[in-house]
């Protein structure tokens, strides 16, 4: 098994903020990020695909074609918005990184064509904080 995996690169703005709670206990949990004015990240997304190299092309996915899917797909719907506010996949979400990970593997594994399948999906926040989700 190989795995490929092509980085993209985005821009957004968030808030935290659980609407159940007033506005002390959420500054109290999320501290500067429930800020009433959103924050903003430069986000890295690494996509990577598992699967067995074509023999007529070595590729286990074209790389060129998955950059083109995550554009269409996740990208050109978040870059430079409010994710809160913007996006329809993250409606009626808490906009964590965590729930916005496992939104966008929902808008990128039913494009994965062929033999391929989505394996992983590592989003940092900033250089210090990403995560990792496997779509389980």
């Amino acid at each position: 098994m190989h795995y490929i995996t092509r980085i993209e690169h985005f821009n957004a703005a968030h808030k935290l903020y659980n609407p159940n709670w007033d506005k002390e206990k959420n500054e109290a949990v999320f501290g500067k990020c429930a800020n009433e004015n959103w924050h903003g990240h430069n986000f890295e997304l690494y996509v990577t695909l598992k699967g067995h190299p074509d023999p007529e092309t070595g590729f286990v996915f074209d790389v060129k074609k998955l950059s083109q899917i995550i554009k269409k797909e996740v990208i050109e719907k978040i870059d430079h918005k409010n994710l809160n506010v913007d996006v329809d996949f993250m409606s009626g979400k808490l906009c964590s990184i965590e729930n916005l990970v496992a939104g966008i593997w929902q808008q990128l594994e039913p494009n994965i064509p062929g033999d391929v399948k989505l394996h992983c999906l590592k989003l940092y926040e900033t250089a210090r904080i990403y995560v990792e989700y496997y779509g389980e």
